[in-house]
C-alpha cells in the first residue's frame, strides 16, 4: 500500500502472474520480431485503472493474459531482438523443427562449404569448352569471369538477406524470401516454378545423367570381352534411382553434411581428372579455334546467346543456399551469415580451381572439335579411350556416378521439405517416419518415371533454363532493393538496378533462343523409349 496525493492505491490481479518484464515499454518492433510459435511468450498487458464511486480509492486491474494472434507469416524463424532480450525467449515455429531442412540447426562452415560445393559444381560444367567455340578466347574467359563473379556477388546478397537483424526473422527458404519480397502472388508467378525445376527438374537430370554413365562404368569394368547381358537403359535407371531412394532416408540437410562431402571430393576428383588428361595428352591435330559463325546475323546470334546460357548454367546451386543457412544455430553476437560466408567462399575457391581449368583446358585440347553433346566428358571417351588406362576412365566414370547420387539428396531435401510441410501444418505434429519414408520413395520413383517417359526433356533444357536463370542472377538484386533499401541514386542502388534488370533481359533473350533451337533443330519426340 502506498499514498499518492491522499488516495489510496492498490493492486489486485485476478489470476497470479509471471515475473514482470522491464518496466519500460518494449520496442515497436516487438510486434514483428515476436515468435511464430502455435502458443506465443505470454504479454502482460498495462494494468486498467478504476475508481470507486466517492473518486477517491483507485483500483488498478491487470485483464486476463492475452495470447494475440501474431501477424507475422509462419514460414519466418525468428532469432534475437530486443523483446527476446528482455525476456530471455528463445522460441521457435515448432513447424521448424519438424522439416528436414529445418529440423537440426547444429550446422556450421565446414558443412556449409560440403553442401555448397557438391551443389554447386554439375555435369553442366563440362559444357564450358562448348561456349568457347562460339565466343573464342577473349570473350569466353571475360564471359566466365564476369559471370562467375556476378553469381558469387549474387550469392552473397542472399547469405545476407537471409536474417534480418531489424525485424528478427530468418528466410529459411527461397520461395519463402521471395514472398516476403514479391508478395505471396507474385512471387509464385515469379519464382514458383524455376524452383521447383531447379529441385524436381535436376534430379530428373541426375537419373538420366547417373543411368547413362552406370553404363559405361559397367562397360569399362567388363571390357571388350564381357559375355554379360548388359542392362537397357530404363533399367539403368532403375538401378540409380534405387540407390538414391535408399540414401534419400536420411532425415534431414544435416544428416547429409557426410554425403555432400563425399559428392563435393567426387566432383573435384572427376573435372580434375577430366581436364588434366586432355590436357596431358595434348592438342589434336588440326585442332582450330576460330569462333564458329552462321550465314546468317540472327542465327549467330542466337548461338551466341545460346553459349552465354550455357556459362550462366554452369554456376547453380543459388535456389540452396537459404536452405542450407537455415541449418546453422544464429543470434545476435553469433550471426549465421558470418559462417555461411565463409563456407561459401571456401567452396567456390574450389569451383573455381575445377572451372576455370576445364573450360580453358578443354578449349585449348579440343578446340573446334568438342562434342557439342557431352562436353569434356564425351570428348574424354572419343578421343582418348585408347590411349587412356581403363583405371582412369573408369574412375572419371565412377566418381560422376557418385557425384550425381549425392547432388539428388540436396536437390531433392526442398521437395520432401514441401510435401512433409502439407502434412505438419495440416495435422500440427511431425510426420511419421514410415510416412516420410513413402512420400521420398514416391518422389524419387516419380522422377525415375518422367526420366523414363519423357527422355527428350534435356532436349528443352536450355528453353527451361531460361526461365530459371533469374533465381540465380536477377530476384537476389530485387529482393536486396526491397528489403535493405539502399540509398536512393547510391552505388548500390544502381549496382543492383542495373544486374537486375540485365539479368532479366538475359533470361528472356535466352528463352527466346531457347524457342529457336527447339523449332529450328526439332526435337525428337519418343515417349518410353531412353537411349
Amino acid at each position: 500500500m502506498s499514498e499518492t496525493g491522499g488516495s489510496e492505491i492498490t493492486t489486485a490481479p485476478i489470476t497470479p502472474q509471471p515475473p514482470k518484464p522491464p518496466t519500460e515499454d518494449p520496442p515497436e518492433s516487438m510486434s514483428r520480431a515476436a515468435s511464430v510459435a502455435r502458443v506465443p511468450p505470454l504479454v502482460i498487458p498495462a494494468p486498467t485503472a478504476t475508481t470507486n464511486g466517492g473518486g477517491d480509492q483507485i483500483t488498478l486491474k491487470t485483464p486476463k493474459a492475452l495470447t494475440p494472434k501474431s501477424r507475422t507469416p509462419r514460414f519466418m524463424t525468428p532469432i534475437g531482438s530486443p523483446i527476446r532480450r528482455a525476456l530471455h525467449l528463445t522460441r521457435l515455429d515448432p513447424q521448424d523443427a519438424w522439416l528436414p531442412i529445418t529440423e537440426s540447426r547444429n550446422g556450421n562452415a565446414y558443412y556449409a562449404a560440403f553442401h555448397t560445393l557438391c551443389s554447386g559444381i554439375g555435369i553442366q560444367s563440362l559444357v564450358l569448352p562448348v561456349a568457347f567455340t562460339y565466343l573464342g578466347w577473349t570473350w569466353g574467359v571475360i564471359c566466365m569471369t564476369l559471370a562467375f563473379i556476378w553469381q558469387l556477388y549474387t550469392l552473397y546478397l542472399l547469405v545476407q538477406l537471409h536474417e534480418s537483424p531489424e525485424t528478427g526473422i530468418r528466410f529459411c527458404r527461397y520461395i519463402q524470401l521471395c514472398n516476403a519480397t514479391f508478395g505471396e502472388k507474385i512471387s509464385k508467378f515469379l519464382a514458383l516454378f524455376p524452383i521447383l525445376y531447379l529441385s524436381g527438374g535436376t534430379c530428373v537430370a541426375l537419373i538420366v545423367l547417373g543411368g547413362a554413365t552406370s553404363k559405361s562404368f559397367f562397360q569399362i569394368v567388363c571390357g571388350a570381352t564381357c559375355t554379360a547381358k548388359p542392362l537397357t537403359p530404363a533399367e539403368w535407371y532403375l538401378v540409380f534411382t534405387c540407390a538414391a531412394a535408399i540414401l534419400s532416408q536420411l532425415p534431414n540437410l544435416n544428416s547429409i553434411a557426410g554425403v555432400s562431402l563425399v559428392g563435393a571430393i567426387t566432383a573435384i576428383g572427376y573435372c580434375t581428372i577430366i581436364w588434366v588428361v586432355s590436357v596431358d595428352k595434348g592438342r589434336l591435330p588440326n585442332v582450330s579455334y576460330d569462333p564458329l559463325k552462321s550465314n546468317k546475323k540472327f542465327i549467330h546470334f542466337f548461338d551466341v546467346l545460346n553459349a552465354l546460357g550455357m556459362i550462366a548454367f554452369a554456376f547453380r546451386g543459388h535456389n540452396l543456399i537459404l536452405e542450407i543457412q537455415s541449418t546453422m544455430p544464429s543470434n545476435e553476437k553469433h550471426p549465421s551469415r558470418v559462417p555461411m560466408w565463409r563456407g561459401v567462399l571456401i567452396s567456390y575457391t574450389l569451383i573455381a580451381m575445377c572451372l576455370f581449368p576445364l573450360a580453358i583446358g578443354g578449349y585449348w585440347a579440343y578446340g573446334q572439335m568438342i562434342p557439342y553433346q557431352g562436353g569434356m566428358f564425351a570428348a574424354l571417351f572419343r578421343f582418348h579411350m585408347r590411349d587412356t588406362s581403363r583405371l582412369v576412365l573408369g574412375l572419371a566414370s565412377l566418381f560422376v556416378v557418385v557425384n550425381a547420387l549425392s547432388s539428388f539428396q540436396i536437390y531433392g531435401m526442398p521437395m520432401f521439405d514441401e510435401m512433409e510441410s502439407h502434412y505438419t501444418r495440416r495435422f500440427k505434429k511431425a510426420a511419421p517416419w514410415w510416412l516420410r519414408a513413402i512420400m521420398r520413395a514416391m518422389f524419387t520413383y516419380g522422377c525415375y518415371f518422367i526420366a523414363v517417359a519423357i527422355p527428350f526433356l534435356g532436349s528443352i533444357a536450355g528453353l527451361l533454363g531460361g526461365i530459371s536463370l533469374p533465381v540465380t542472377l536477377a530476384y537476389p538484386c530485387f529482393m536486396w532493393l526491397k528489403m535493405k533499401k539502399p540509398k536512393k541514386y547510391g552505388l548500390s542502388w544502381w549496382v543492383n538496378w542495373v544486374l537486375g534488370v540485365v539479368g532479366i533481359l538475359l533470361s528472356i533473350l535466352l528463352i527466346a533462343a531457347g524457342v529457336y533451337v527447339v523449332i529450328d533443330t526439332g526435337i525428337t519426340v519418343s515417349f518410353f523409349k531412353p537411349q
